[in-house]
Order: C-alpha cells, then sequence, then structure tokens
C-alpha cells in the first residue's frame, strides 16, 4: 500500500476514465483525533481511503491510499446503494467557452425537470452528466460521527486505517494545528 496525498487521489478518480456514476462513498469524522475519514469505491476502481483535515478554512490536508483493487461481495455491503444522500467530484472547466457550454447544459437540465415530473435520482444525475462530473454517486454521510459502515470498513482494513492514522497525525503537527476548522 502506497501512501499518497490526498489530492494525488482524487486527481486519480477524476482521471480514472470508468463510469462516473458507478462511484460509492462513505464518510463522517475520524474514530479518534482531528478531522474526517473518506471511502470511495468503483467496480471498475477498487476502494480509496482518505482522511483529511482542515489546517485552516482554505486549505485542506490529508492523506490516502487506494486499498482494493476490486469491490467484491463483501465491501459491496459496506458501501450506500442509490437510497441514500449522494456526492460528486467536479474537476474545473477547460476555459471559459468549456464553462459557457456546461452552464447551458445545465440550463437545459433545469428547464426539462421543471416542465417534467422526474425524481430527484434523475435530476442528480442530469446535472451530473450536464456538468461534467468525472464521479458522483451514492453517500452515506454522518457530518458530526461515522456511519457504521465506516467501523466495518476500518476493521476490514485495519492495516491501511492504522498507518493513515499515523500519516495524517504526522500532518497535524508538523502543521502545530490543535484543532480543524468546520
Amino acid at each position: 500500500m502506497r501512501v499518497r496525498d490526498w489530492d494525488d487521489i482524487v486527481n486519480e478518480v477524476v482521471d480514472s476514465g470508468v463510469d462516473p456514476d458507478g462511484w460509492r462513498a462513505v464518510a463522517g469524522d475520524r474514530q479518534r483525533g482531528l478531522g474526517e475519514d473518506f471511502y470511495l469505491g468503483h467496480p471498475g476502481r477498487g476502494v480509496y481511503h482518505l482522511k483529511t483535515y482542515a489546517k485552516n478554512p482554505f486549505e485542506v490536508k490529508g492523506v490516502g491510499s487506494r486499498v482494493a483493487r476490486k469491490i467484491d461481495d463483501g465491501l459491496d455491503e459496506f458501501l450506500p446503494s442509490d437510497d441514500a444522500g449522494r456526492f460528486a467530484v467536479q474537476s474545473a472547466a477547460e476555459d471559459e467557452d468549456d464553462a459557457k457550454d456546461r452552464a447551458s447544459k445545465l440550463e437545459q437540465v433545469l428547464q426539462a425537470h421543471a416542465d417534467a415530473p422526474t425524481t430527484p435520482a434523475d435530476f442528480f444525475e442530469d446535472a451530473m452528466d450536464a456538468v461534467e462530473s468525472p464521479a458522483f454517486g451514492p453517500m452515506d454521510y454522518d457530518p458530526y460521527g461515522r456511519p457504521d459502515a465506516m467501523d466495518d470498513l476500518a476493521d476490514e482494513f485495519a492495516d491501511a486505517d492504522e498507518l493513515l492514522n499515523s500519516e495524517l497525525d504526522d500532518l497535524i503537527e508538523d502543521d502545530d494545528v490543535g484543532r480543524g476548522f468546520r
């Protein structure tokens, strides 16, 4: 297992080229210490684990690693299904023309969903397609605690969890930060 900067993991997800709506995520507070845990999985890419904290309101730092190369039956049960909340990863528009094109597509999606009865899940998927999100899907998230699946995933990847905790604690100590920002 190779520990990397959390931004490198997010860039790998963005550049993965897999079906963008196949991603699923679980996130919440770290079990102990400052920061958050985030598991991100896709059948074609496996499972990633990120640990982050807000150094200040403008800077997030963290570490991560790919902890599984595939999602088998044992891991599948820990990742949320379509009836969970939603998340998306977004990459910036390449230039002003790209931004205008995405905005126009999003306006068309908004108008189409305003004119026809659709589900929130359909709206979300169409909006993510319009803005060309490279990764989106269901997410189990607890902003003030930990979803049960996080503890199950931490148990499943105990060695990785311990190593990533140690690396994040070192970042926090090096930054001389006693608490994070929310």
